[in-house]
C-alpha cells in the first residue's frame, strides 16, 4: 500500500468514527439492571429491589426509549403501567423461595437520576413464615432486546451475602441453604 492509500483509509476511519459519537452519546452506556434480594428470618420477609434505566423499561414495553406514555412515578402515570410492567417482568424475572414462585406485587417504585441515567427503583416484598431452604432467581431482564445486557443480583441472607452476574446464556441461579 502506498502513503496515499494509507491516507485515505486513515480519513475513511476517522469520518467513521466522527459520525458515530453523537449517536452513541445519546444512549446510557452500560446495558445493567441491579437487583437485590434480601431475606431476614427474624421478620421472616423477602424483600426484592429492582433498578431499570427508565429508557430500557420503554424499550421494552412500548419499543420506544423516549416514551412518555406510561409516565412511571409522575403525576400523569399510565393506568396501564404497572400491570404493563409486571407483565413484561414475569416473562423475564422471578423468584422462587422454596420452589414456590413469588407472586410479584410492586409495593413502591421511584425514579432516581436524569435523562439518560434515569433509573426506575422498584421494590416488591414477601413474607415468608417457613425457613428458608432454597432461592431461585431468574433475571434475564432484557436479554431479549439487548445482546450485551447483563443483570448483576445481590443476595443477602441474614448475615450472609452473595453476587452473582446474569445473561442472557445464564439467566437462573439455584441457591440452597
Amino acid at each position: 500500500m502506498n502513503q496515499k492509500s494509507i491516507m485515505i483509509i486513515w480519513r475513511f476511519f476517522a469520518l467513521i468514527v466522527v459520525c458515530w459519537i453523537p449517536f452513541s452519546a445519546n444512549a446510557h452506556p452500560l446495558r445493567l439492571s441491579l437487583c437485590e434480594v434480601e431475606y431476614s428470618s427474624k421478620a421472616k420477609l423477602v424483600t426484592i429491589n429492582l433498578k431499570l434505566f427508565l429508557t430500557d423499561v420503554n424499550e421494552a414495553i412500548v419499543f420506544d426509549p423516549y416514551s412518555t406514555e406510561l409516565a412511571f412515578c409522575q403525576p400523569n402515570e399510565s393506568e396501564r403501567a404497572n400491570q404493563l410492567l409486571l407483565n413484561y417482568l414475569n416473562r423475564f424475572f422471578y423468584i422462587k423461595v422454596n420452589n414456590q414462585r413469588v407472586d410479584l406485587q410492586i409495593k413502591s417504585k421511584k425514579l432516581k437520576g436524569e435523562g439518560d441515567n434515569t433509573a426506575l427503583w422498584i421494590c416488591f416484598e414477601y413474607s415468608q413464615l417457613s425457613p428458608l431452604k432454597t432461592l431461585e432467581i431468574k433475571n434475564a431482564v432484557f436479554t431479549d432486546l439487548f445482546f450485551d445486557q447483563n443483570n448483576i443480583v445481590y443476595i443477602h441472607i441474614d448475615n450472609k451475602s452473595k453476587s452473582l452476574m446474569l445473561d442472557k446464556k445464564k439467566s437462573v441461579h439455584l441457591l440452597k441453604f
